[in-house]
């Protein structure tokens, strides 16, 4: 399974490497359209291989996917943090009733009935 896994890092960094050999051309990466450029006084231009604009922008969906979901499952693990501390209180009270019953009573007649 390991070499499988292997393998597959392996064919999957080739073909980035691929890619980024096909894809080496210069672009111009505008940070407003030259309509705006106008109003905004300042339009950064930035010439960059096609590669990078093409990873980049798959590592921002990445990135803008990963918060948008953490920040979604907000709720849920805050549900799952109620839940687990009223587990928690709620096994605390179990062994507290369970002490409680066998008060005043034998040791051994305590423990025989713990264990059925």
């Amino acid at each position: 399974m390991r070499y499988v896994r292997y393998a597959s890092i392996a064919i999957f960094g080739m073909a980035l490497v691929l890619i980024a050999l096909a894809n080496r051309g210069v672009v111009t990466l505008r940070v407003l359209p030259d309509e705006m450029a106008g109003f905004a006084a300042l339009n950064p231009t930035y010439d960059l291989p096609l590669f990078i604009v093409i990873f980049g922008g798959i590592l921002m969906g990445l990135i803008v996917g990963f918060v948008w979901e953490w920040i979604r499952e907000a709720g849920e693990r805050t549900a799952a943090a109620r839940q687990a501390r009223e587990l928690a209180s709620l096994r605390a009270e179990v062994r507290r009733l369970k002490g409680e019953r066998h008060q005043g009573k034998d040791e051994v007649l305590a423990l025989l009935d713990e264990a059925s």
